[in-house]
């Protein structure tokens, strides 16, 4: 049947299609974004509160072990001899991420001579326990083990012994790293102590208490002379010492969650 002349014939537009199509997308892309996000944050709690926990519990047990077994075993006397002159000392560096910076060793190529090891017992190899270190203002009990290695030492919740630097107790630097944040955090707020708290380092044969003497409150990770056997910074000459002595250095990072500058606190033995 022919239209008329001049008659409208309706045109049906499907747009149905095409409005699920669009809704389907904007779906997906909603989807994606909230999964994402669950990704992101299982990742932050992760980071920011399994790895302490798992940190701490595993740092804690090494002390309980470490005690348990200087309790049981007699102390040993320490030579009266001085160890040998170290070696240059690495990089003050530890960070939230526990980077090393390239060219730096990993924190446990050195081994050295431990004066509180038992007779018959090999010295501590790299990542070994050997110290319990406490700071009373901050309620820190840690482990100290030899070398600054993120994956075998600080990441565990332990603090980090420079290789090259003093043992506890003798002339020299006795140089330590830690976490600042992550992984137990053993030093996120050494920022809080002051000249006069005291610091504390249990080994099998004594315990050494130092006096804080001296904060630097930021200096550059290439600053090594704050580790040195007689601490002084290269960046801020006016922080450090001009004489030999007994020191006990703790160095992390600053500010928290960077990696941008180390914080550097330093002691003085007591007894």
């Amino acid at each position: 049947m022919r239209a008329r002349v001049g008659q409208r014939v309706p045109v049906v537009v499907q747009s149905r299609g095409r409005r699920r199509t669009g809704a389907r997308v904007l779906w997906v892309c909603a989807e994606t974004v909230v999964t994402c996000g669950v990704v992101v944050l299982l990742l932050v709690v992760h980071q920011l509160w399994w790895t302490n926990q798992q940190a701490r519990a595993e740092a804690l047990q090494q002390v309980r072990v470490l005690e348990r077994e200087w309790d049981i075993s007699p102390p040993v006397p320490t030579s009266p001899t001085e160890p040998t002159a170290p070696t240059e000392p690495t990089s003050p560096v530890t960070d939230a991420g526990g980077s090393l910076p390239s060219g730096a060793p990993s924190g446990g190529a050195t081994r050295r001579p431990a004066p509180d090891a038992a007779p018959g017992r090999s010295d501590p190899a790299p990542s070994d326990a050997f110290a319990v270190l406490r700071i009373p203002r901050l309620g820190l009990t840690v482990p100290v083990a030899q070398g600054i290695s993120k994956r075998s030492v600080l990441d565990k919740g332990y603090v980090g012994h420079y290789p090259g630097t003093a043992a506890p107790g003798r002339t020299g630097n006795f140089a330590l790293a830690g976490h600042r944040n992550t992984h137990g955090e053993p030093f996120r707020y050494i920022n809080r102590l002051a000249e006069g708290d005291v610091i504390s380092v249990r080994t099998r044969g004594a315990t050494y208490t130092y006096r804080v003497d001296q904060i630097l409150p930021r200096t550059a990770p290439r600053d090594v002379g704050v580790v040195r056997a007689v601490p002084r910074s290269i960046v801020k000459p006016s922080y450090g010492y001009d004489a030999p002595g007994a020191y006990l250095t703790l160095t992390t990072c600053t500010p928290e969650f960077s990696s941008a500058y180390r914080l550097v606190v330093w002691a003085k033995l007591v007894s």
